[in-house]
């Protein structure tokens, strides 16, 4: 029998993973209004290099995995480490940096979405 995770949870633990490495811009967004949207909700979060992005990513992993037992359907991304996607089904992460994350501006293409920017502590 495989255990379900609630999804406010999971979303709990891949911001706390966020910010335990300081990643900035932490936003939202809720897709479930939205149809055929390939998630429930996107996670974004930008780092201001490759490293920090993958500390970002590592750490979203290492929290989701201790806590929840859970580790991601699908990974890409982590040979250049610019944007990384993290696919927990209901739930998908992006880690990106600062210029990726400008350019493809995903918050404006799920426009119809619900948006939330969380206020950090960094």
């Amino acid at each position: 029998m495989t255990k379900t995770i609630k999804t406010d949870t999971l979303i709990n633990k891949i911001i706390e993973g966020i910010e335990e490495v300081k990643g900035q811009n932490t936003t939202i967004i809720d897709l479930r209004n939205i149809e055929n949207a390939v998630a429930k909700y996107f996670i974004i979060a930008d780092g201001s290099s490759n490293t920090q992005v993958n500390a970002i990513a590592d750490s979203i992993k290492k929290t989701v995995s201790k806590s929840l037992k859970q580790r991601p359907w699908h990974t890409e991304g982590e040979d250049n480490s610019e944007w990384i996607l993290m696919d927990y089904v209901d739930v998908v992460a992006h880690i990106m940096q600062k210029p990726i994350r400008d350019y493809y501006n995903l918050e404006e293409l799920w426009g119809d979405a619900k948006v939330m920017q969380l206020k950090t502590n960094n």
